[in-house]
């Protein structure tokens, strides 16, 4: 506890000072006060010696007027030494104003800075806890580089101290933590960070509360260094779930028990995957199954706090399952009780579920648990008055949208594009589209989808968009003739935007002829329709309408006159802009000199265009923020491969290049914009080679999910999926710094051997990656027959102008495509003898490395993709294992034999399998796990 302030201490100077100013009639009779106040001040100071030298009490309240004049907002050039001097007294009022001046008032650049810190050191040192606040105070508000240089090697020592008092540790911890936050590689990293653990055991609550930010802070940087306080976070948040409002008096609020600190435990756990140990992993899944059921139970309070406090603990909980998202049951009812939310009478709850709800849709456990709420959703969107709840319900939309349900949800956000609030109406339009297009099993309906959307919104469609589906529409012959009738039809009306005429004119121009048989549409009277557009339209419009109608010549040559008539014209020969006379000028001369057969080959229809991914959907991320974008890529649900690849990287490259390409482009400036359709994206240089990352690799063995790599600068994590000979892997990128990741690439290479036996396909990934921000890459595997190595993940991007390589090997071992085989006793020693040939079996004696623990070499051999034969052994202390490695080319069976002895710490380890070169490989990736 602070010290009491004694009536001594009121400062009655200070008082009338103050009521002075408030008395002033006008901003001059205020100023003439205060200057006559700091000449009174000055002289006071200047007397330091003699009878008229001032006292504590003085100078302390002289300070304090400074103090409040430049909390006026008047500069204040004087004053600094005496505040200073403050320090040193022995009195705590006296103290602590001295403090406060220092903190607002002083320049980290300040002569004084030496004086200041001997004096902080002073306090520090004193063992007394009043003056080691104020100091820790200080240091904290400060918060400047040269206060963390100076004092964050020992701020660590006072926090784990044994003697140091609760109060102290709490503010040590969050000083510390502030220092961490503005200087983070000034901040050491020792022997204390196993200790500062341990503070989640302390018995005040706010010593844990405070320590808890310190411990998820610094995890978030370093997490193999607190990994530790994964056990101690939930142990300590069951007995906080677990505890009658009445143990934790202190720390309940409104009937809630210790709320701040339940959230600050769940957050510190999302820093870390799920407990590996077994009964870790039930004690967590009990918690949050008892937070799940105590929201559901009637509420003790009417007030709000109470609500508010419940409400944040459940949300940090349903945040931590769906970070997790490896517990079904949990995530259901995690879905179903935000259900509940999206009807609530609260705005905030609404939205917050909304939120929470587009992460678990991306989850394959939840899915479908998502879409029922669809109606509700769609309700949503029409009812909300809050834009920023609307704007949630369509990322939900988008992010549940699946084949069963995307003509529904597309149409709904079609319906509330007509009235949508402007901000949103370009990440509406952009979703739209690329939902369409995902989803689009009839592209006719991906057609007459994208053309509603430029009727609907046209101001709001950007190149993109318009860009997309003519590369679509080139790249599919079923689609052409209908593209082609369709914009037709759409042209007609008096009023068309601008977006319309330039899908118009470049699907006519390329396809025009597949309608050119009704007398309705025929040559002339397509081209009539566009020309009429013609004076309404921008420049880049009109080049790109003057190349519709040279691709017409060729098309049609009975209109070869009329067209011929209008590029003649003075308006196009003598036009102002360059671009539109040069297109004039040339197209004109070409459809003179050119004969038929070379008009034919220079105006020849656009080649396909190679297949990539959508700009849509990189605008959409750029718009949107990387990481921030629901995930709806079907691989969340169908991970036993049958998807197909979006992109195809072999018919890429096979695709046809032509010189003629860019022949439509809309201006002549190389704006980013004119070049999408050739290429939507650039692809860097091979990375040169560095040293490939091993440190992680055998730690996947026997798992799937993890951080694979981390360094100050990345750390990347990886989720797998495999079935039979198919596997997926979602690569996730985080920015730890604070900095942009610019030029931002990554690819896979194999050795010439492995490419024969594994083909990888890597999606492209965004190439920025904002600071702090997370994005996803997918590679999709496929197993072609049994191999050794392990391919090998190149990253290169920028950071702060310096060029980073990264070389990671891939966690992809022969023992992923394993199917476990159950059998019985019978049939396992059956088999075990067929495949008695010296070569099908390898054996190996080891030593343990890791205790041995039972249940642990269960779940290990499990993780190692084999089914677990029970009471198959006579001695039941071995394990048995059975299971299928699938390979595109043969199917390999594999059972196995592990014999520990505790007493000398030793193992025996036994796999026979049809091909010897599996045995062997199977032998060395499984003896390494124990």
């Amino acid at each position: 506890r602070m010290p009491t302030v004694s009536k001594g201490d009121g400062m009655r100077g200070l008082a009338v000072f103050i009521s002075d100013i408030r008395n002033c009639k006008s901003k001059e009779a205020e100023i003439k006060r205060i200057n006559k106040e700091l000449a009174n001040i000055r002289s006071k100071f200047k007397a330091r010696t003699g009878d008229k030298a001032l006292d504590g009490y003085s100078k302390k309240k002289y300070v304090c007027k400074l103090l409040f004049i430049f909390l006026l907002g008047h500069d204040i050039d004087f004053g600094h030494m005496e505040a200073v001097n403050l320090l040193s007294s022995n009195k705590y009022t006296e103290k602590q104003i001295g403090y406060l001046f220092i903190s607002v008032l002083v320049n980290s650049n300040s002569d004084l800075i030496r004086l200041i810190n001997n004096g902080i050191k002073n306090d520090l040192s004193s063992r007394n806890p009043t003056f080691m606040n104020l100091a820790l105070h200080c240091i904290a508000n400060v918060g400047s580089r040269e206060m963390a240089e100076t004092f964050a090697s020992e701020i660590p020592s006072i926090l784990v101290a044994g003697d140091t008092m609760d109060s102290v540790k709490q503010s040590a911890a969050l000083c510390l933590l502030r220092l961490y936050r503005t200087s983070p590689d000034l901040v050491p990293m020792g022997d204390w960070t196993a200790r500062v653990v341990h503070l989640l055991n302390d018995q005040h609550l706010g010593v844990v509360t405070a320590a808890a930010s310190l411990i998820t802070s610094l995890a978030q940087k370093s997490p193999d260094d607190f990994k530790t306080s994964v056990s101690l976070a939930v142990a300590r948040l069951s007995r906080i779930v677990t505890s009658a409002s009445i143990d934790l008096q202190d720390y309940t609020y409104y009937f809630v028990a210790a709320p701040w600190l339940s959230v600050k435990l769940l957050r510190l756990l999302q820093c870390y995957p799920p407990p590996e140990d077994a009964a870790l992993r039930s004690r967590l899944t009990e918690c949050l199954e008892t937070i799940l059921n105590k929201a559901q139970e009637p509420p003790k309070s009417k007030k709000v706090q109470h609500s508010n406090a419940k409400n944040a603990v459940l949300f940090e909980a349903i945040a931590l399952i769906i970070h997790h998202d490896s517990e079904p049951t949990l995530l259901v009812r995690a879905c179903n009780q935000l259900g509940q939310f999206l009807q609530h009478r609260e705005t905030n709850l609404r939205y917050l579920a909304l939120e929470s709800m587009c992460t678990l849709a991306s989850s394959e456990f939840s899915h479908e648990t998502v879409k029922t709420h669809i109606e509700t959703v769609i309700n949503a969107l029409k009812t909300e008055r809050d834009v920023s709840v609307r704007q949630r319900a369509v990322d939900l939309l988008y992010a549940m949208c699946d084949r069963s349900n995307a003509k529904q949800i597309v149409a709904e956000m079609l319906s509330y594009l007509e009235t949508a609030d402007y901000s949103i109406r370009e990440e509406i339009v952009l979703k739209v589209a690329i939902l369409a297009e995902k989803y689009a099993v009839d592209y006719t309906w991906y057609v007459d989808t994208i053309l509603n959307l430029i009727r609907i919104a046209g101001d709001y469609v950007s190149e993109e968009v318009w860009y997309r589906v003519i590369q679509i529409v080139i790249n599919r012959d079923d689609v052409q003739g209908y593209a082609a009738k369709t914009v037709f039809e759409a042209l007609q009306a008096p009023a068309c935007h601008e977006n319309l005429v330039k899908v118009g004119g470049y699907i006519l121009g390329e396809f025009g002829n597949l309608i050119a048989g009704d007398s309705r549409s025929s040559p002339l009277v397509q081209f009539n329709l566009l020309h009429s557009k013609f004076h309404l339209c921008s420049v880049p419009t009109r080049a790109l309408l003057l190349s519709a109608y040279i691709k017409f010549i060729n098309l049609f040559p009975e209109v070869k006159t009329t067209i011929q008539g209008v590029l003649r014209s003075d308006s196009q020969l003598r036009n102002a802009d360059v671009e539109l006379q040069q297109r004039a000028v040339e197209y004109l001369r070409l459809s003179c000199i050119a004969s038929t057969d070379i008009l034919a080959t220079v105006l020849e229809e656009m080649p396909p265009f190679p297949e990539r991914e959508s700009s849509i959907l990189a605008k959409l991320k750029k718009k949107k923020g990387p990481g921030n974008l629901p995930d709806i890529d079907d691989a969340r649900r169908n991970v036993n491969g049958s998807t197909e690849h979006s992109e195809n990287t072999e018919e890429a490259k096979k695709a046809p290049s032509h010189p003629f390409t860019d022949l439509l482009s809309l201006s002549s400036n190389s704006s980013p914009g004119a070049n999408l359709l050739v290429d939507v994206f650039s692809d860097n240089s091979a990375p040169p080679s560095v040293e490939v990352s091993e440190e992680n690799f055998h730690r996947f063995v026997c798992k799937n999910n993890g951080v694979i790599f981390e360094n100050q600068l990345l750390q990347i994590g990886l989720k797998s999926e495999y079935r039979q000979n198919l596997g997926r892997i979602y690569i996730f990128y985080g920015n730890k710094t604070s900095t942009q990741f610019l030029s931002f690439s990554s690819n896979v290479n194999s050795l010439d051997i492995l490419k024969t036996h594994l083909i990888v396909h890597a999606k492209t990934v965004d190439p920025i990656i904002e600071g702090g921000a997370q994005v996803q890459q997918i590679l999709n595997i496929e197993c072609v027959s049994d191999f050794m190595e392990a391919p090998v993940l190149n990253i290169q991007f920028r950071y702060g102008g310096a060029l980073q390589n990264i070389a990671v090997k891939l966690p992809v071992m022969l023992n992923k495509f394993f199917q476990p085989t159950e059998m019985t006793s019978e049939d396992f020693f059956q088999r075990w003898k067929q495949l008695g040939a010296p070569q099908q079996e390898v054996q190996k004696i080891f030593r343990a490395k890791h205790p041995m623990d039972t249940e642990v070499t269960k779940a290990k051999i499990l993780g190692f993709g084999v089914a677990l034969l029970d009471r198959v052994d006579p001695n039941p202390a071995n394990f048995v294992g059975a299971g299928v490695i699938h390979t595109k080319n043969v199917q390999v069976g594999c059972l196995l034999r592990l014999e520990p002895n505790t007493q000398a710490q030793m193992y025996r380890l036994t796999l026979r399998t049809s091909r010897d070169s599996v045995s062997q490989r199977l032998c060395d990736l499984l003896s390494e796990q124990f």
